[in-house]
């Protein structure tokens, strides 16, 4: 019979699964009046989204939450993309905001994001195009209003932390229609006056009243600029064009001047600070060396300087007999090898080597006997020539030519009569 009801948990977890996979839910455009906000300490947003008939509860975490460019509060108008879904824990459906913009400056607040992405893919944004603002300028330049509480603020700034730094004023229109083309104008006239850094900026107002500060011109206008420039466009929470292509970026005019300029007292402080390590450092250094010098004085070898002497002499002495050792074992060595040579066999029978020797050269005699071609001859051998050639062939000579025969005690000139060929062997 109780099989039929459902738990409160489960209805609720069939309701929002119903809620999640409705496309018409995914991403909602909504429009209403912030009510009960809270910042949470995790940076989460939550609050009620109302019009004249109803209410919707609304979250919005701290990933989304720190990309908007205003601070919410209740009675404000506001516009909001999210989704639908229902928390389980209470029942009630709400939605979860990604994007949130002031009402009102919707289509400026398109325009700045697209301006943004613009520039930003141009790299315009980037880091590596950052100039350094330099840690103690000699003049400043303040592009800004002629009047207000920024213009103040910034020269009250200067003065009181750094009043060797010189300041000069670009009398800038800051709002209205013209005001991008003064802002230009000025930054591209600072040029001329030799500043060390540029604060560009203004003070706090809506986003209408900043806008000119997210004009693209002024951006390229400060991206081309050859000095430093720091941002100082309105409040903390205000961030403009200017400020992402800035060399820095100061949440306040005020601050801008502290960015600019060092504080005087903290750098007699450092100074100070300096000279006393230094001294510390000198002081150190001193007596560490007058310790090295009274150790020296104090050293055994100072006092007794004839020691090394002795030492060297010692040395000396031991090298000396190490070297006469080397030589008369070297004679000795040589002395040995001498007595050896002297025993040997042949030394002691010289005779044996020209023995040997007169053998070899009689049997080299006996080959030489052998191969002269004058003891062939002398055995009744002759040799023929014609021509100085000498004669191999019946088919070298013909009949009727000279030839010269060489026997054994000389020449014999003869003519050929005729050419007879062996046969058989005769």
């Amino acid at each position: 019979m109780q099989d039929k009801y459902l738990t409160v948990s489960s209805i609720t977890r069939y309701l929002k699964s119903r809620f999640d996979l409705d496309e018409n839910l995914q991403t909602v455009f909504l429009k209403g009046e912030i009510s009960n906000f809270k910042c949470h300490t995790s940076g989460h947003f939550y609050f009620s989204l109302k019009d004249e008939n109803s209410k919707i509860n609304a979250v919005m975490f701290r990933s989304n939450a720190s990309k908007i460019l205003f601070k919410p509060a209740d009675g404000m108008k506001v516009l909001v993309t999210g989704r639908i879904s229902i928390y389980e824990a209470s029942g009630n459906y709400q939605i979860y905001i990604d994007e949130m913009i002031e009402d009102g400056v919707g289509n400026l607040y398109i325009a700045f994001e697209e301006l943004k992405k613009k520039l930003s893919k141009e790299g315009l944004f980037d880091e590596s195009h950052k100039k350094k603002i330099p840690k103690i300028p000699k003049r400043v330049g303040i592009v800004t209003a002629a009047t207000g509480a920024a213009i103040r603020d910034i020269i009250t700034t200067i003065k009181r932390r750094f009043p060797a730094t010189e300041t000069i004023l670009f009398p800038t229109l800051v709002q209205g229609e013209n005001a991008k083309e003064s802002i230009v104008y000025n930054i591209k006239r600072a040029e001329d006056y030799d500043v060390d850094v540029l604060i560009v900026g203004r003070g706090g107002g809506s986003i209408e009243d900043l806008w000119a500060f997210n004009e693209e011109i002024v951006a390229r206008a400060i991206y081309e600029s050859p000095i430093p420039i720091i941002s100082a466009v309105g409040h903390e929470i205000d961030f403009t064009i200017s400020d992402f292509v800035a060399d820095l970026r100061a949440p306040t005019p005020t601050a801008a001047a502290e960015l600019a300029v060092p504080n005087m007292a903290d750098l007699k402080a450092h100074i100070n600070n300096l000279v006393i390590r230094l001294n510390e450092c000198v002081i150190k250094k001193v007596n560490y060396q007058k310790l090295y010098l009274d150790s020296i004085k104090n050293s055994f070898v100072i006092k007794n300087p004839m020691i090394l002497f002795d030492n060297k002499k010692q040395k000396l002495d031991l090298m000396f007999d190490k070297l006469n050792d080397l030589i008369l074992k070297g004679v000795k060595d040589k002395k040995g090898k001498l007595d050896i040579l002297k025993r040997s066999y042949i030394i002691v029978n010289p005779d044996i080597i020209y023995k040997d020797k007169k053998v070899i050269m009689k049997n080299m005699i006996d080959k030489l006997e052998l191969l002269n071609p004058l003891n062939i001859l002398g055995r009744g051998y002759s040799i023929a020539y014609i021509d100085n050639k000498t004669i191999k062939s019946i088919n070298e000579v013909n009949k009727n030519d000279l030839i010269s025969v060489r026997v054994y005690d000389g020449f014999i000139e003869a003519s050929i009569n005729g050419v007879k060929e062996e046969k058989d062997g005769k």
